[in-house]
């Protein structure tokens, strides 16, 4: 059977392995189809304990589920839930209409995944081992969700409208060959971006980038040494806070939330500037506890800011300079 035919019927088609018919029926019944073994070593994607042919489906049989796939069975909604798979070949949805519901956990992914300019309802890649993440365009209906994922050669996310919430909490990005972790510049995120205990090895690039409710980083630690800034996100616009603050360890539950005291912490750490020229703020910018490493050529840029208030209780740097020229704060 080729593709497109009798998949409408939900037919199974004759090419496919064992794992991908097994993949193609949990598809339809909306159930996860996991095929971790029980041992935490072997099942951990970001190990290097091979999975072969047992553990392996075809990105094309992937696609082909998510843009072309066959009918829920009856009372189920179809839905791609998998956990401990490798996906061999390129991911390939670029300017696809995407559908059902997507979920993968634990997964390794051979080549880049490529989304750009594709349309989903809600995405979530959970504890997932990337080379690369090309989404620029994307659009989300609901979540982008990438946590605890690790992308060996960065995150594109320009111009991506996420309609609700985008997640990067402990997400672990090397850069580009710009020297890019994350280039997201002109990204519109509904709600929030929580990127609370990221750890990125190049430059994150926010700039012209909105987002409706805060943007966290709590816990994050960014290091830019292949560009100037570590962080580069002039015209930033947030409709509530922007936390560069501690991050809470040890529970899931103190997530989203400044660390009570006696709770163990990891604080914001960045080594490189840091620019926020002309970012909008609508509540405040919290720089309470943050740690910056700078030379001497490198600042903190507040230049022409806008915030209700600005927390900054941070160390003294002992190189580098903040710079607040045309700020406008009205609690510091």
């Amino acid at each position: 059977m080729t593709e497109g035919t009798g998949s409408r019927a939900g037919d199974l088609p004759d090419d496919l392995t064992d794992v991908e018919a097994g993949m193609w029926q949990a598809f339809r019944n909306g159930s996860v189809y996991d095929l971790r073994g029980g041992d935490a070593a072997v099942d951990d994607p970001h190990g290097l304990h091979p999975w072969g042919p047992r553990r392996s489906v075809r990105a094309r049989v992937v696609c082909w589920l998510l843009l072309d796939g066959p009918p829920a069975l009856a009372g189920r909604v179809s839905s791609l839930k998998l956990t401990g798979l490798r996906i061999t070949g390129t991911l390939d949805l670029a300017g696809g209409t995407v559908v059902p519901y997507v979920e993968m956990t634990g997964c390794r992914f051979e080549n880049e995944v490529l989304l750009p300019e594709a349309r989903f309802t809600t995405v979530r890649l959970v504890d997932c081992a990337v080379p690369r993440l090309e989404a620029a365009r994307v659009h989300t209906e609901g979540d982008l969700h990438l946590p605890r994922c690790r992308f060996l050669a960065g995150v594109r996310l320009t111009d991506a409208r996420i309609g609700t919430d985008l997640l990067l909490n402990q997400a672990s990005v090397h850069h580009d060959r710009a020297g890019r972790s994350i280039a997201a510049d002109g990204l519109t995120v509904g709600q929030d971006l929580q990127a609370e205990m990221l750890q990125a090895h190049g430059e994150v690039s926010l700039r012209s980038a909105k987002i409706g409710a805060s943007l966290s980083l709590r816990g994050a630690r960014l290091a830019g040494p292949y560009t100037r800034f570590a962080l580069n996100a002039p015209q930033l616009t947030v409709g509530r806070t922007l936390y560069l603050t501690p991050a809470a360890l040890g529970s899931p539950l103190l997530s989203g939330v400044t660390p009570a005291r006696g709770t163990r912490i990891q604080h914001f750490e960045c080594q490189g500037g840091v620019r926020l020229d002309d970012g909008r703020f609508g509540e405040a910018v919290d720089l309470e506890g943050a740690r910056f490493a700078l030379t001497d050529e490198q600042a903190l840029s507040l230049r022409r800011v806008q915030a209700p208030e600005l927390r900054f209780l941070g160390e003294r740097l002992p190189r580098g300079q903040v710079v607040l020229s045309g700020a406008r704060v009205s609690t510091l």
